[in-house]
């Protein structure tokens, strides 16, 4: 019986040992797993076992206070231009921003009034006999003797211009030193009696989009107003007439009364000086145009050296388009070149014997592939300096000895020539282009300023039409379709008998507008 107990005694404390041993192995599990986890927790939060690196705070300057400091430093040197000009009011042109409010055009005005170049403040006063305007711009010091660079439409016309200069009392009257509407700068003296403070002009090759600029002007007669923004775009052309402006397009605010002031880079150098601005209202929209400083300076430079700003000419017109250039010179028998429109009597290349239609392709024997390179190589040539031009006529190489003559010499009957086209006949004869054309009576010449017999008016343009998409417009004059003389219905539908689908058409067209008749090739392929 003894014997019995003790062996149950035995088993049971065995038992016992047994779950002592369970529980306490359970525990150092839970107790290893729970400092693990820890563990983990904490090597990703320190990341000192992942490899990341500690991120640190930069050090607390701010963009604003590069501004402040350019604001601070520039702002003495940028003036406010006031000027006064009287007109007659039979001279008195129609422009949007003078009197119909800004940016809104009225039939027949200048479509370039969209970008408000005038930047005018006020409307025009009512006294009889005379219209007294009242303007507001910007300029800049870039001389300590009182030299002022500025557009030219701020002072143009202006009979008396005063300028104001920051924490000064005294308002300065200006004199214009020069002017060049090319490039619509112009400079303005004042006399003070201490040197003035004065910009620093920069480099404007140096930009690239997406560069901080500020613009220092006064805007709405508010002065020293900055604004800020990025350079958006390089080269811009928002002017086909003016060959020699080539814009920096900025979303720095822009409004009537910067003109003329400065657009500055993050060294607070001037890069350009703002000009226009694209807008539907007249207003800031988000588009401002600033003549870079590199072609200011240029300007400046023989402003102030010589009064006037001159340039070499050859005295042709061209054209440039570059869906339709490979067409057209393809059917000249070249694939680089610019196609002259038109040759200026008595010009350099009219006493040359070069002729519409003739493709310059090198000048000096430097390849001219587009327009810029053909107007820059000419102008930068001294005038009375001989050049060899290289062209293509009927296919063939030809070479003539020009001599370069003053751009304002050989242009200068350009200003004035006409009337304003007036609306033509809606009757006419339908052809496969997508226009109706109708000869030209002694009565449409004598109303369009036009030579009889030569050509045929488009009466209409179909929409979506290969007219249409090509560029032709209601009122053109075609005298040549496919280099082939027009003078009535009649040729353009002998020639149109000829051409089938995928044929390349190529018009000369004489085009009227705001009272400049120009000459233009269009060109596309038959769908």
């Amino acid at each position: 019986m003894n014997t019995e107990r003790q062996i149950w005694r035995t088993l049971k404390e065995r038992r016992v040992l047994s779950s002592l041993a369970v529980l306490f192995t359970l525990s150092i599990g839970i107790l290893i797993g729970t400092l693990v986890s820890r563990g983990v927790r904490a090597a990703q939060q320190t990341g000192c076992c992942l490899g990341a690196a500690q991120l640190e705070l930069p050090a607390p300057q701010q963009l604003s206070t590069i501004f402040s400091k350019i604001s601070k430093d520039v702002a003495p040197a940028v003036v406010n231009i006031n000027t006064e000009s009287s007109m007659r009011p039979s001279s008195r042109r129609q422009r949007g921003g003078e009197n119909q409010g800004p940016g809104q055009v009225p039939p027949g005005a200048d479509p370039f009034d969209l970008f408000d170049r005038f930047f005018n403040q006020g409307p025009f006063s009512i006294e009889p006999p005379d219209l007294k305007q009242r303007s507001l711009g910007s300029g800049m010091v870039v001389d300590p003797k009182g030299y002022i660079l500025t557009n030219n439409h701020v002072v143009s016309r202006a009979t008396k211009i005063k300028v104001k200069i920051l924490d000064d009392p005294k308002l300065y009257d200006a004199k214009v030193v020069g002017a060049d509407s090319e490039t619509d700068i112009a400079v303005i003296k004042i006399e003070a009696d201490h040197p003035l403070k004065s910009v620093k002009v920069g480099n404007s090759n140096g930009l690239n989009v997406g560069d901080w600029v500020l613009a220092i002007g006064s805007p709405f007669g508010l002065e020293e107003t900055v604004t800020a923004g990025i350079v958006s775009a390089k080269g811009r052309d928002i002017d086909s007439s003016r060959q020699f402006q080539k814009f920096i397009q900025t979303d720095a605010a822009i409004n009537p009364g910067n003109s003329g002031g400065p657009l500055l880079n993050m060294a607070g150098e001037v890069i350009g000086i703002n000009t226009a601005i694209a807008t539907g209202t007249g207003t800031y929209a988000g588009v401002g145009f600033a003549l870079p400083s590199n072609i200011a300076t240029q300007v400046y430079n023989q402003i102030v050296k010589s009064g006037k700003v001159t340039r070499g000419s050859i005295g042709v017109s061209f054209q440039e388009d570059p869906e339709q250039s490979p067409i057209l010179l393809r059917s000249l028998g070249t694939d680089h070149g610019v196609v002259i429109t038109s040759v200026q009597p008595d010009g350099p290349a009219a006493k040359a014997g070069l002729k519409q239609g003739d493709v310059i392709t090198s000048v000096e024997g430097e390849p001219i592939n587009k327009g810029d390179d053909l107007v820059s190589k000419v102008a930068e040539t001294p005038v009375g300096q001989s050049v060899d031009v290289q062209y293509m006529r009927d296919k063939k190489e030809l070479v003539a000895k020009l001599i370069i003559e003053d751009r304002a010499k050989v242009f200068a009957d350009r200003l004035g020539a006409g009337e304003e086209q007036e609306s033509a006949q809606p009757e006419g004869t339908d052809v496969k282009f997508g226009i109706s054309i109708q000869n030209i009576t002694p009565d449409v010449a004598g109303r369009l300023g036009i030579t009889e017999n030569k050509g045929v008016l488009v009466t209409s343009v179909d929409p979506d039409s290969f007219a249409e998409d090509i560029g032709l417009l209601r009122g053109d004059v075609i005298v040549q379709v496919n280099h082939e003389a027009v003078n009535k219905v009649d040729d353009v539908l002998r020639i149109q008998k000829s051409l089938k689908s995928g044929s390349d058409v190529v018009f000369l067209v004489q085009r009227t507008q705001l009272g400049q008749t120009s000459s233009q090739y269009l060109a596309g392929t038959l769908p």
